[in-house]
């Protein structure tokens, strides 16, 4: 083997190594998995998530604790989706699976104007289907594979767009209290996920629906943040960070902290 591959390899394996240390760290952190356990990797052909399923793969050989995985994909009937290629890439692997096929496209399509955002809209037709597989397939966890990065951008999205200071969580209750949704990659970076996956050469399937909306808010945000982290090297990890680290006495949300009640001591 040349130099140059042994480099590499050695590279790609600390990579590897480093990933799943931050993927088990954020399990254990928010105890995501426990024993028993039947959770659903949502794959939707994207980087993110094929190395969330590559890096659950390898923690459930090792793991302590014993849990089951059904890769999930919801054919959403975009025109032109290779519809071969996860099949095809779940069964080398032997991963059991199953493949939801739902024309939820055509509803967004048909509702959204030309040149509006669809994401809002199609996230919430797909989570609605994949929270019924779930009841239909007894699932009790619900594997997303968003990162350290998406949760940094939802943070500013809110801030700008909503008023709000809110993220994504590691770890969820939905709604209706009857699903868990859990995010393995919270730690994990965006550019090493690129990374891992250009090395893994996975069958990437890209999202032609909203992956093409060059001006969508999030784009925006992201430039935003790729700045920042090149003037400043860390800025995003820090940030993230701020999260897991909120003295509420030091904002301004009245039902969070009595401020009301905020009295001088008396001699």
């Amino acid at each position: 083997m040349e130099a140059a591959q042994v480099r590499v390899s050695k590279n790609f394996k600390r990579l590897q190594a480093r990933l799943r240390g931050q993927v088990g760290k954020a399990i254990a952190d928010y105890q995501m998995i426990e024993d028993g356990d039947r959770v659903m990797v949502c794959l939707s052909g994207g980087k993110d998530s094929f190395t969330m399923l590559d890096m659950l793969l390898s923690l459930q050989r090792k793991a302590p604790v014993k849990f089951e995985l059904l890769a999930v994909n919801l054919d959403q009937k975009q025109p032109g989706f290779p519809q071969q290629v996860l099949p095809e890439y779940l069964t080398a692997l032997n991963v059991p699976y199953r493949i939801v096929e739902q024309d939820t496209y055509s509803t967004v399509t048909s509702i959204v104007p030309e040149g509006k955002t669809m994401c809002g809209l199609c996230s919430r037709l797909r989570r609605g289907v994949l929270y019924r597989v779930a009841g239909e397939e007894g699932i009790n966890k619900i594997a997303l594979g968003h990162h350290r990065d998406d949760i940094v951008e939802t943070l500013f999205l809110n801030m700008f767009y909503g008023g709000k200071l809110k993220a994504m969580p590691p770890k969820l209750l939905s709604n209706d209290q009857k699903n868990i949704v859990i995010r393995p990659l919270a730690y994990c970076a965006e550019t090493e996920i690129q990374k891992y996956a250009n090395v893994r050469n996975f069958p990437i399937i890209p999202c032609n629906l909203c992956g093409s909306q060059e001006n969508l808010q999030r784009v925006q945000i992201k430039k935003m943040l790729q700045t920042w982290e090149r003037e400043t090297p860390g800025r995003i990890n820090s940030i993230f960070h701020s999260l897991q680290n909120v003295s509420s006495s030091h904002l301004a949300d009245t039902d969070l902290f009595d401020f009301v009640a905020l009295n001088q001591a008396t001699d």
